[in-house]
């Protein structure tokens, strides 16, 4: 066996250990929130607190791989969506998945540009706007949305679904509270 041969598993290993406490960071700051210590990551994780730092040396940079990973989430998922058999179905469900999303988003970038993070250099080129541009089209072109709605209005209904549910203190009125926006959204009659 060459070098090259057994450094492979352990390239395979750190590779695996990346991901597990990227997967253990999320939920844990998703849990706890951007507060969670590194310490209390490793422990979830099962690992020593030098293998967290080996692979993020700061906390920032760990609380920007989880963003990164956000995001990537939401881009991937709107890829998926902007090809569905049917396109009112994707945009709602994609609207849903940002307003469920938003909020522990909003607290890892609120804490990465309180430690003098770019988060906009952070989000890798991810267009937001244009991955909803997408949606909204294909959704309005199927009937299934009205039509005298823009991306402007819409980002600005999103805001507001997501303002709203961090104030709903139950998850029945969080989702209520979703549902009647994405009522607003829909095409009838007298906005085909």
């Amino acid at each position: 066996m060459s070098t090259a041969d057994s450094a492979r598993p352990l390239r395979a290993d750190a590779r695996r250990n990346h991901d597990r406490l990227l997967e253990v960071a999320d939920t844990v700051f998703a849990e706890r929130g951007v507060a969670a210590t590194s310490d209390e990551i490793a422990r979830a994780a099962g690992v020593g607190i030098g293998t967290v730092f080996r692979h993020f040396p700061t906390k920032e940079a760990l609380l920007t791989a989880v963003y990164q990973a956000r995001l990537q989430r939401l881009a991937g998922r709107a890829a998926e969506l902007a090809t569905a058999d049917d396109p009112g179905a994707a945009f709602f469900d994609y609207f849903r998945a940002v307003v469920e999303q938003y909020g522990q988003k909003a607290a890892i970038a609120d804490a990465l540009v309180e430690a003098g993070v770019d988060v906009r250099a952070e989000a890798g080129g991810f267009r937001f706007r244009d991955a909803f541009e997408v949606l909204l089209r294909r959704a309005q072109e199927a009937g299934a949305v009205r039509r005298d709605i823009g991306v402007p209005e819409l980002i600005a209904l999103l805001v507001g679904a997501t303002r709203a549910v961090e104030h709903a203190d139950t998850e029945p009125v969080r989702a209520r509270t979703v549902a009647i926006v994405l009522d607003g959204l829909r095409a009838s009659a007298s906005h085909a």
